[in-house]
């Protein structure tokens, strides 16, 4: 058995490496080794805890350009170990817990319209799409219920359910943790493909799942791989490097997409830990441009801006078209940030102290700041009107924010 316990040890203060030993996912070799993932277990807790490996950069006092709230709050449940995001559709929000709750939600007061026990723990956020609400299991369920929250069907799947599942012309589209994707027929579970890669020994855990535009489904890998594959039979379209391993040891040489890909117009854009941002011509699978930044969160693409959450804390925002930065907001570190939002002249990130910073699209500086609570947050969505937005939490709250 390979043991990493020496390379962690070795590099315990160090946020780079304790982040990698936080997420990895462990081979069958490896997984059974109890003093590794206690020390993982040690890691991750000094990273999201009380004490982080390094600690988060003390906030300096701005002065805010808008008046930032909470509308509405409520307690939605645990998400335990999973990373979930809620999806707004018709002024109503769709959310999970991990013991097994979906739930929707009125958008204008946070009050629960229906919730629908699954009785099993749920690994993927809300899908939503032909009139279903989709689900995942750590058991490898895929669970579809109606808009009233009635059970219609599920299918079994090799492993645990990852991402949110998508639905594109009658087609159920999931990932799981064991590198595969599945096609699943809308109308009654039935499975109608698959596509699947090697699952490499070592390589980061990640909840990424995938993303479905115009019959394309766009899914990063370990290695730097972006994949495009046809929605409708799953069979390969293309495949691009976006990030080259590199380094000595098998931890500096990760370089795995861990976030979502992001479709914009000809471009998909994506982002790989210790590795590059790319953007990649959606026709041809060529990589268009790159460089160097790495993020384990994501990106997101508005009005020829990519907007990027670094590792180590700083926020992009980068020219579309050639990967130029416009400006870095570089007062946030160590502060474990969530995948930027941009919202109306904004944009909005979320930390492990639960703040929600506001920063100016056009320079990066502090326009807003407001405290939700004392957990981190994990995502953050749009809400039903431009000065709106929904935040989620590791403590199992959801939160309804306006500013003006």
């Amino acid at each position: 058995m390979r043991s990493l316990l020496p390379a962690l040890r070795n590099q315990q203060h160090s946020l780079k490496h304790a982040t990698l030993a936080a997420l990895f996912l462990l081979g069958s070799g490896l997984s059974a080794c109890t003093a590794f993932n206690d020390v993982k277990t040690n890691i991750s807790e000094s990273i999201f805890g009380a004490e982080p490996a390094n600690p988060p950069v003390e906030l300096e006092e701005i002065k805010s350009s808008y008046e930032t709230r909470i509308q509405w709050s409520v307690d939605v449940g645990s998400p335990g170990r999973f990373t979930y995001t809620p999806v707004l559709a018709d002024n109503l929000i769709y959310t999970v817990n991990a013991e097994g709750s979906v739930m929707q939600l009125s958008a204008e007061t946070g009050k629960t319209i229906w919730e629908t026990e699954l009785g099993e723990p749920i690994s993927s956020g809300a899908g939503l799409g032909g009139g279903l609400v989709l689900v995942g299991t750590s058991k490898g369920h895929l669970f579809a219920l109606n808009v009233n929250g009635k059970k219609l069907w599920s299918a079994v799947l090799s492993s645990e359910v990852q991402g949110q599942p998508r639905y594109y012309d009658g087609t159920v589209i999931v990932r799981t943790s064991d590198h595969h994707i599945y096609g699943i027929d809308a109308a009654d579970g039935r499975r109608k493909w698959s596509y699947e890669r090697a699952t490499p020994s070592l390589s980061l855990k990640t909840q990424a799942g995938i993303v479905v535009d115009s019959g394309a489904v766009y899914a990063g890998f370990p290695g730097g791989k972006l994949v495009a594959i046809r929605a409708d039979n799953g069979k390969l379209v293309w495949e691009a490097t976006v990030a080259q391993p590199k380094g000595v040891t098998e931890i500096e040489r990760i370089a795995d997409i861990t976030s979502l890909p992001f479709v914009d117009g000809p471009l998909v854009y994506v982002v790989a830990y210790q590795g590059k941002v790319a953007a990649v011509d959606r026709q041809r699978g060529q990589v268009v441009w790159n460089r160097d930044i790495s993020s384990y969160v994501g990106l997101t693409s508005e009005n020829n801006k990519i907007y990027l959450s670094h590792t180590m804390g700083s926020v992009y925002s980068l020219d579309s078209t050639n990967g130029k930065t416009f400006w870095r907001q570089g007062n946030l570190g160590y502060r474990h940030l969530t995948v930027p939002l941009p919202l109306s002249n904004v944009v909005a990130v979320g930390d492990l102290e639960g703040y929600i910073h506001l920063l100016s699209q056009d320079d990066g500086s502090f326009v807003g700041r407001l405290q939700l609570g004392s957990k981190p947050l994990m995502s953050l969505i749009a809400g039903s009107n431009a000065n709106q937005f929904f935040a989620q939490s590791r403590d199992g709250h959801l939160y309804a924010v306006t500013y003006k």
